[in-house]
């Protein structure tokens, strides 16, 4: 029986420029295996169907779907996709041109446990002036890998004696 992958989401809106009235979707599924994979968007509703795994690493193959009704029109012509080693990436254009948000990615009403929101990619109605949106440069995340430190901060002063080995120094007293 086929399983829900997560699904992540986000979204951008303007009354005047089409090319920032779009949604972010994430298919956050690791080793899909592409020539399995099936993906159908309609202007009325998105649907998936792909088979992940990676037996060399231990990772059993297994099946994964989804399908739902968007919660109003999209240009499928407009919208795009990205397949990487983690994930499927989607970018689909809104049809209608308003400044007003989504309530929800789909229709009907209901919770569903497997679509969340996509805070990395979030940004407030009121905060998204002068964002250009496009599947390579928020899908690419090339650039996150070892954020460390400030050079030359140290650490807390008074700790470096408090802890040895990843174990407290007891007091006796």
């Amino acid at each position: 029986m086929p399983v829900h992958p997560e699904i992540l989401w986000a979204q951008r809106s303007s009354e005047s420029d089409e090319t920032k009235n779009v949604l972010y979707l994430t298919v956050n599924l690791p080793d899909i295996i592409p020539d399995t994979l099936q993906y159908n968007l309609t202007p009325t509703s998105i649907s998936f169907k792909a088979k992940a795994g990676n037996a060399s690493k231990g990772i059993e193959e297994r099946e994964y779907e989804f399908a739902f009704d968007l919660f109003e029109e999209v240009v499928p012509e407009e919208s795009s996709q990205k397949l990487t080693s983690r994930s499927f990436n989607l970018l689909i254009r809104k049809k209608e041109k308003k400044a007003e948000y989504w309530p929800r990615l789909t229709k009907e009403k209901i919770r569903t446990q497997f679509i969340k929101t996509d805070f990395s990619k979030w940004v407030d109605e009121d905060e998204q002036e002068g964002e250009k949106a496009s599947l390579d440069d928020d899908f690419d995340m090339g650039g996150m890998g070892g954020m460390g430190g400030m050079p030359g901060m140290g650490g807390m002063p008074g700790m470096g004696d408090a802890q040895v080995h990843g174990r407290r120094r007891r007091r006796r007293g």
